[in-house]
């Protein structure tokens, strides 16, 4: 079954929380600080494994999690890093963000690889806030919780030439005889419905992937028949072939369909129709198709069309040597061919909290860096609970809040969490 798209959730693994610990052995007096740092979480990472052509593996999946970092140790002994959970992915593969639909990864190249989910930082031990006023801290850090999100992973093939043209031109015939591919080949329309691709050996020995591809009809760039689930493949292609029934055996007119299919392409969210593209007249054996072709070649005398009856092999090698040349041109011009950009738009860097009234004598804070700073803290010890506060007042939560009309006694909600807001 060939997947070429799926849904996911994807959850980090937690830092691991530092430990709270004192040195306690004989003849060693006032021992000190002895706790360690809690592990980093596990990464979510894609890598590319080229044995790999479907996202199948993947269907199931709904959530995928990393392992979180272990606790701090005594004796200043840090935490384990948590695993980190490794997606292998086809060439080609990229990955978006699902809320904000940005570009968070695209895979192109072997053996690559991205980190989708970073795990938390491990909390810090007590022996980390060890001071001159403070020889002994009874408190520690919580880890970081690992990041989450929804993701779409899609797979866009990375093919040099793709085959264009209607349903049952002879596109997987053709593959099948220039290739040691085996597509299904039938005398009915839409036979292939998922790509397939195949390595073409030229004779003086390049080679080059070739992809057949679902046929298109009229009215695919937005979406009709096969549609976008076609378009999408053909977007990394550097050459197209675009082969014509010349010989009309379906009684569709092939000039009326060398037109539609160069303005579907020239529609689609990519204009596809700069690519380089070598027209192939199939089925020339079939008694309307010197006809055909002579009232093609009248319409677009400047279009060079190369003759073919694939079934019997007849005229491929001029084909399959203009689509070599044609490449070596294209790859010297373009490394690789990559239609998904990444474009760096500066962001400001978000505030640390925002206040809000929710209701009378009621306040939220919210905002990432005070939620995570929350999150670290251990409210367990007044320690910990006095440099979360001493925090708030370096950052003006205490000015922000009352700025919106908290005055003392007040209830602030961070989180599920509720405190009384004292005016000092």
């Amino acid at each position: 079954m060939f997947i070429d798209k799926v849904e996911l959730q994807i959850k980090a693994g937690k830092g691991g929380d530092g430990l709270v610990a004192y040195r306690r052995e004989k003849y060693v007096p006032l021992g000190g600080p002895y706790g360690g740092d809690g592990g980093d979480g596990g990464n979510v990472v894609f890598v590319v494994n080229t044995h790999k052509t479907t996202l199948l593996d993947l269907r199931y999946q709904k959530l995928i999690k990393s392992e979180a970092g272990e606790n701090g140790k005594n004796k200043l002994m840090h935490g384990a890093k948590g695993k980190d959970t490794i997606i292998q992915v086809p060439l080609g593969t990229i990955i978006k963000d699902k809320t904000t639909g940005k570009l968070i990864a695209d895979l192109v190249e072997e053996d690559a690889q991205a980190i989708i989910a970073k795990g938390g930082q491990g909390g810090r031990g007590n022996a980390r806030f060890k001071t001159p006023r403070n020889p002994a801290p009874d408190f520690a850090e919580k880890g970081e919780l690992g990041e989450s999100k929804e993701v779409i992973v899609e797979l866009k093939l990375l093919a040099d030439v793709g085959l264009l043209g209607f349903p049952s031109v002879g596109k997987s015939t053709f593959l099948s005889v220039i290739s040691a591919a085996r597509p299904e080949i039938a005398p009915y329309p839409f036979t292939t419905i998922t790509p397939k691709l195949g390595v073409v050996q030229v004779g003086d020995g390049r080679s080059f992937v070739c992809a057949d591809m679902p046929g298109l009809i009229e009215g695919a760039s937005l979406g009709k028949g096969l549609g976008h689930h076609f378009l999408k493949h053909i977007e990394r292609t550097r050459v197209l072939i675009h082969i014509i029934d010349m010989g009309a055996e379906d009684g569709r007119d092939p000039i009326e369909d060398y037109e539609i299919i160069n303005q579907e392409i020239k529609n689609y969210v990519v204009d596809l129709s700069d690519r380089p593209q070598i027209v192939v007249a199939n089925k020339m054996d079939l008694d309307a198709a010197q006809e055909n072709l002579r009232r093609f070649k009248s319409k677009y005398p400047n279009i060079e069309v190369f003759e073919m009856i694939a079934p019997i092999q007849e005229g491929l090698n001029p084909i399959l040597y203009r689509a070599a040349d044609i490449l070596d041109v294209e790859k010297a011009k373009q490394p690789m061919l990559v239609i998904e950009e990444f474009v760096y738009d500066y962001v400001p860097e978000p505030d640390k909290y925002s206040v809000s009234k929710i209701g009378p004598n009621l306040f939220r804070l919210e905002g990432d860096a005070l939620l995570a700073k929350f999150r670290q803290s251990n409210f367990e010890t007044e320690e910990g609970a006095r440099r979360f506060a001493y925090l708030l007042k370096r950052w003006g939560v205490d000015k922000a809040l009352k700025a919106e009309g908290c005055v003392d006694g007040d209830i602030v909600a961070i989180e599920n969490n509720t405190f009384v807001f004292i005016d000092e």
